[in-house]
């Protein structure tokens, strides 16, 4: 499909996001390697089903088909059951031809009625208000105070697409990362999406300053349609300043005036009570989303653990930065 991203536009499924467009698909193949296999089905040369595949090469951890890497939710496009169980069948035979031990779905729970899924999420969503005003009324008291704290602080906001400002962004990132007890994500990956996703207009990163110090900041994509905060960090010297309150605000502010009509907030781990309250505060609609994992040996849906806390978060809050940095360029492409 020349005009992938146009066909995609073109149909009207409920669950497309910018996860299925060739942007976001280009950013992994080309960060990580990984093979993309989309399953498609089309009439008259019109995309009418979709399953997005990448395939996960790795000596350490298999090789695998997930839907997709590093994506918190990712449907599959299809607009009945028995669609969606062609293009299934599709991709377990294409999956026993490259030896991959499962496939892995992100999301499209109506599909997989009555199998166990392998992990549960909160989702979080909300609709992009016309008057900020009245929006701002709504808010938890809560996230109201800490805006206005903020504001008063002295602490602006920021919106670009350009180069320093995703450099700026990666700061913050790699701290928060050591804070969580996590290796941050290596810097190719976020060069890619400022080549392939800021510089042609289908994202931005949100800085919040005081002065001309980064505190806190956002990257959003926004593509037309549904809006996603994908990532968001900050500095904890000045996490009393609320400087994360400020970008989603000020980001909603101008998610408005693009014409933005949903802004999809991402995933939440379900022990994660403290991201969840503050998603939660913005007056968002939680749900569940949930993975499912398909074994091909087995031949079954399988359960799996979070791994997202462990002893290993320990592990990485006690080690020095550079280290912590050095270990996730090498893990990342592994782990999707």
């Amino acid at each position: 499909y020349s005009n992938w991203d146009a066909q995609l536009a073109e149909q009207d499924h409920s669950e497309r996001s910018f996860f299925h467009c060739t942007a976001w698909a280009n950013v992994l193949a080309e960060t990580y390697g990984y093979k993309p296999f989309y399953f498609v089905k089309d009439e008259s040369g019109a995309l009418r089903s979709l399953l997005p595949l990448m395939e996960v090469n790795s000596m350490l951890t298999g090789r695998r088909a997930i839907a997709l890497p590093f994506t918190d939710n990712c449907a599959p496009l299809c607009a009945t059951k028995i669609g969606f169980k062609e293009l299934f069948r599709n991709a377990i035979e294409l999956g026993k031809l490259r030896a991959w031990n499962y496939l892995e779905f992100r999301g499209g729970q109506k599909f997989f009625a009555g199998m166990p899924p392998s992990l549960s999420f909160y989702g979080h969503s909300l609709d992009i208000p016309q008057d900020d005003s009245a929006f701002f009324g709504q808010l938890k008291s809560s996230v109201r105070r800490a805006i206005r704290k903020a504001e008063k602080s002295g602490v602006r906001v920021e919106i670009s697409r350009d180069f320093d400002a995703m450099k700026n962004f990666y700061s913050l990132h790699c701290r928060a990362r050591k804070k969580h007890g996590l290796p941050p994500q290596p810097f190719s990956f976020f060069k890619c999406i400022q080549k392939h996703i800021l510089a042609k207009n289908l994202g931005i990163v949100a800085l919040a300053r005081l002065e001309k110090t980064p505190v806190a900041g956002s990257i959003f994509f926004f593509d037309g349609g549904p809006a996603i905060y994908k990532f968001g960090a900050s500095d904890e010297t000045f996490q009393h300043l609320r400087g994360n309150n400020l970008v989603f605000w000020e980001v909603i502010r101008w998610l408005s005036k693009c014409g933005a009509k949903k802004l999809d907030l991402g995933r939440t781990s379900i022990v994660n009570e403290g991201l969840r309250r503050f998603k939660l505060g913005w007056n968002a609609e939680e749900r569940k989303i949930e993975y499912f994992r398909f074994s091909l040996q087995q031949k079954k849906f399988i359960s799996t653990e979070d791994e997202s806390s462990g002893w290993h978060t320990g592990f990485f809050r006690r080690l020095p930065l550079f280290v912590s940095r050095m270990i996730g360029q090498v893990l990342y492409r592994h782990w999707a």
